[in-house]
């Protein structure tokens, strides 16, 4: 089944209800498998974006070129027992983000390279993002650049698809603000996109792909990024507001060929995320809560440990992250602000959840081991579960398997936005 066919439009579903998909933007091992899971046991497909700064031609922050990040999920998939016919890999922001700091033309020949990359690998959806501005250019660009750089992209994936005997890919176009990951600071209101921008992003990219003679890419286009209203800074969420995105809604009944992708919908609960699927926002895109999520369940098995065993340091986990976070600040200092107490917060506890930088760090697995080795096979008591984990009191008073707590940590994310896309609980 295609990622098309999986999106229906309201009113469209076998019994007249909206429907949608999630797109999980992680590689955490957990968190995919927490999702992964989830898909096996409904007998359901699972949408898995990678982003370009993570996973890219070069490696990104993971360390991982996109068929890296491929075979990653495809094992979590294979001893899960899901076919891997049910996943669908995307590509999240490809474009020239990651080396917008050289010139133009330096940054557009990488981003080349990495869609080349993603499409080889078998990624499916391909988000073409070249909204950013290079080297000398204004932050943010004009529409007409925007759609050429995008169609540029789109002649290199057309090409390697029919050069390497991989499907077609399907296209999502458009970018939303502020960046996504959330933004730095406590926000009080956000506009959605107008209507009228979200149907100039589609005529202009239309128009552009014609004169590149890439029409039939177009027609794969399936999606267009936009705003609703929805955010989180480092300590509040802003809450989809159904009434302020009315107009932006009325644009898809004119463009059949559309759903709308909402990005930064992390936080929202069961009931916005559901109105958003309901208004044509039918593809979902979660991260920071995800990891978020994990990180809790990680930081309360790590206080059931100091708890339970007098040789093991209170907090131990919560240390490493710190000492890790404080050697190598370079992925939450420009994020965080305010006191140093208040960045210590942050470090730690915020929405954003800059944390999910580290987690792959040597020093950060290999505490993660120890933690899960120390606690396998423990009987932890109820009174100590509701302490730390009282959403997790099903596991107490038997055999601990440490992962599968971090598992169902996540799983309860991704269970919210299982209702959200199907309406079923």
């Amino acid at each position: 089944m295609t990622i098309a066919q999986l999106l229906r439009r309201t009113g469209e579903g076998s019994r007249g209800e909206a429907t949608g998909i999630t797109s999980i933007c992680s590689a955490h091992p957990l968190v995919l498998a927490a999702a992964i899971e989830h898909a096996a046991r409904d007998d359901t497909s699972v949408l898995i974006e990678a982003t370009c700064n993570q996973v890219n031609h070069r490696g990104g922050y993971t360390g991982m070129q996109p068929a890296d990040f491929a075979g990653r999920v495809h094992a979590i998939a294979d001893k899960a027992g899901l076919d891997r016919s049910r996943i669908i890999l995307g590509g999240d922001h490809l474009g020239p983000n990651p080396w917008r700091k050289q010139p133009a033309e330096i940054a557009m020949n990488e981003a080349e390279a990495m869609v080349a990359a993603y499409v080889a690998a078998g990624f499916a959806k391909i988000h073409l993002d070249a909204s950013m501005g290079c080297a000398g250019e204004p932050e943010a660009l004009d529409d007409e650049t925007t759609a050429r750089r995008a169609a540029r992209l789109a002649v290199v994936a057309e090409d390697v698809a029919r050069r390497t005997g991989t499907p077609l890919p399907v296209y999502v176009i458009g970018t939303e603000v502020p960046p996504p990951g959330g933004a730095d600071h406590a926000l009080t209101a956000i506009e959605p996109t107008s209507a009228g921008a979200a149907r100039r992003t589609i005529t202009i990219h239309r128009d552009i792909f014609e004169q590149a003679g890439i029409a039939g890419a177009f027609s794969r286009v399936i999606g267009i990024v936009v705003q609703p209203g929805v955010e989180f800074g480092n300590e509040n969420v802003l809450f989809y507001d159904r009434p302020k995105a009315r107009d932006l809604c009325k644009v898809l009944n004119g463009e059949p060929q559309f759903v709308f992708e909402a990005h930064s919908t992390d936080y929202q609960g069961r009931a916005p995320l559901r109105e958003l699927v309901e208004d044509g926002f039918a593809i979902l895109k979660v991260g920071p809560e995800l990891t978020f999520a994990l990180r809790e369940a990680l930081y309360g098995l790590d206080l059931i440990a100091g708890d339970l065993f007098a040789d093991y340091p209170q907090r131990t986990l919560y240390g490493v992250m710190e000492r890790l976070m404080l050697a190598r600040p370079e992925d939450w200092a420009r994020h965080y602000g305010g006191s140093e107490a208040q960045q210590r917060v942050q470090r730690h506890y915020s929405f954003s959840d800059r944390i999910r930088y580290y987690w792959n760090q040597p020093e950060a697995t290999d505490a993660v081991a120890r933690l899960f080795d120390r606690l396998k096979g423990v009987s932890v008591p109820l009174t100590v579960f509701r302490q730390h984990l009282p959403a997790l009191i099903r596991f107490a008073g038997r055999p601990l398997d440490p992962a599968a707590i971090a598992i169902a940590a996540v799983a309860g994310v991704v269970e919210d936005y299982a209702y959200a896309c199907t309406g079923r609980r």
